[in-house]
């Protein structure tokens, strides 16, 4: 995972690489690198040693070409489908790219004809079913029915993890709850009040619309005593 106290004190690129080196040196099996972007933890800004993209990928990319061998994938989350494609083709071979676009998944993980993305997102957990049937749709080669499962789902997950797109997890504990998953909306720190109830109903009517609610009756009462509480319904 990326580290906060390591962007926090390093100088600049050769601090990250001495660090993930040193820890490379020490793995039994390959590991997947994960670079979360800035829209998710503002303190990760700068992460890799430059506020600049580009420089920052060029020494992500000379980290996983010095230690191909330890490096099963690399997991990117910064949410820009062009970046994502252009780092894919930059990998070496048999380093796996992990997509983390919560935005731009259906078209990276179906990929371009030459290079694909893998499916490693915290949008599936608010659209499980349809991501299951769509990528089975995938396997099989079907890739009209890939594009039918996956396109209700993209409004859905983009309201999900709009901008400050760190509260998304707001919405993933929102759905499970709505949809049975969970006895209730509390969460840690008491993130379930990150999000208004308006952006909450928002991803009510997205999830209905994309038909991801399996008791969609038991849903409407939940929301129902969480806007009464917020006094926007008697």
């Amino acid at each position: 995972m990326a580290s906060r106290q390591l962007a926090a004190v390093a100088a600049g690129p050769d601090d990250y690489l001495r660090v993930y080196e040193a820890l490379l040196r020490q793995v039994r099996e390959p590991v997947i690198l994960h670079w979360l972007g800035e829209a998710f933890d503002p303190q990760l800004a700068g992460y890799w040693g430059s506020a600049d993209v580009a420089d920052a990928t060029a020494t992500f990319v000379q980290l996983v070409e010095a230690h191909a061998a330890k490096v099963d994938g690399v997991k990117v989350s910064l949410l820009s489908a062009e970046h994502e494609i252009g780092l894919r083709a930059e990998l070496p071979d048999g380093v796996r790219l992990y997509t983390g676009d919560d935005f731009h998944y259906p078209e990276l993980i179906r990929g371009d004809g030459t290079h694909h993305s893998d499916a490693l997102l915290g949008a599936f957990a608010a659209i499980a079913p349809a991501a299951s049937a769509a990528l089975a749709a995938l396997d099989s080669g079907d890739l009209d029915r890939y594009d039918a499962e996956f396109a209700p789902t993209l409004e859905l997950s983009r309201k999900v993890f709009e901008a400050p797109t760190f509260y998304y997890k707001t919405g993933i504990a929102f759905l499970s709850w709505l949809c049975g998953h969970q006895p209730g909306f509390t969460m840690v720190g008491g993130l379930q009040s990150a999000r208004s109830v308006v952006h909450l109903s928002d991803v009510f009517a997205l999830a209905n619309e994309a038909r991801l609610l399996p008791d969609p009756e038991a849903a409407v009462a939940k929301l129902r005593g969480l806007l009464s509480v917020a006094g926007a319904v008697r």
